[in-house]
């Protein structure tokens, strides 16, 4: 692979959280998987394990309005009281931020662990 090629690298970082997704904490993983191939120093890996997270992200955000969009349809369509609108947003908007601090945050944390790995331990 490449090292220090970031983008490559946080691609690959972010294919490996999406397709482990059914494990737990797989941004961590993901993240580490970039970080290590990244190489060079702790905030290399840091910045390719948030990088790797906004991927990874974009990615489920895509899924995610796919998903709110056949559901929303088949909602208006079936005559459903549209008073939870404001509060439906807002769910909505609090799950956003969370999902997205827990998808990069974890990443981040991972590229810096995949760093460390590569350079600290004896694997």
């Amino acid at each position: 692979m490449g090292e220090h090629d970031t983008l490559l690298n946080a691609a690959i970082g972010a294919v490996a959280s999406i397709v482990l997704s059914f494990v737990p904490l797989s941004p961590v993983l993901g993240g580490a998987i970039a970080g290590y191939l990244q190489g060079g120093t702790r905030s290399d890996g840091l910045r390719v394990g948030a990088l790797s997270g906004v991927l990874g992200l974009l990615a489920g955000a895509v899924f995610f309005g796919l998903f709110v969009l056949f559901v929303g349809a088949a909602y208006l369509g079936s005559g459903a009281p549209r008073a939870f609108g404001a509060f439906g947003l807002l769910f909505f908007l609090v799950a956003a931020v969370v999902s997205a601090l827990y998808t990069v945050g974890l990443s981040a944390v991972g590229g810096w662990l995949g760093n460390y790995a590569k350079y600290e331990l004896d694997v």
